[in-house]
């Protein structure tokens, strides 16, 4: 893989949501860029809440080794975010739609409240 350098453009491999579940089962990682409402209304049980503006205070705490899928609610901020981490040396990839394509393929979704939404 090459690493980008801070300010290269590089592309950012676009995963859908049936190929993320995959991926995970292969043993990437989900995380979450959503604000903390938005992830109370409804998330991937497996995705890791890490909010977009938070994300450069987490870097520690991800895995080098393994791909980390970017996801947020329609697949705008989870791109930032996913370009932020492979510009940092991270195996990324951007889940195509975010949580209203992960919902809409009636993938695993919960909330605390038991109605989960993507509102």
């Amino acid at each position: 893989m090459r690493i980008a350098r801070k300010g290269s453009p590089m592309a950012i491999r676009e995963v859908t949501a049936n190929e993320a579940t995959e991926l995970l089962d292969e043993g990437a990682i989900l995380i979450d860029v959503r604000q903390e409402n938005e992830w109370d209304a409804g998330h991937a049980p497996m995705a890791t809440l890490i909010p977009l503006a938070e994300l450069p205070d987490h870097l520690d705490e991800l895995p080098r080794d393994r791909l980390i899928i970017c996801a947020c609610r329609s697949g705008g901020r989870s791109l930032r975010a996913a370009t932020f981490l492979q510009e940092e040396g991270f195996d990324t990839a951007n889940l195509t739609g975010g949580m209203i394509a992960w919902f809409g393929e009636d993938l695993p979704f919960e909330s605390e409240t038991g109605d989960a939404s993507i509102d």
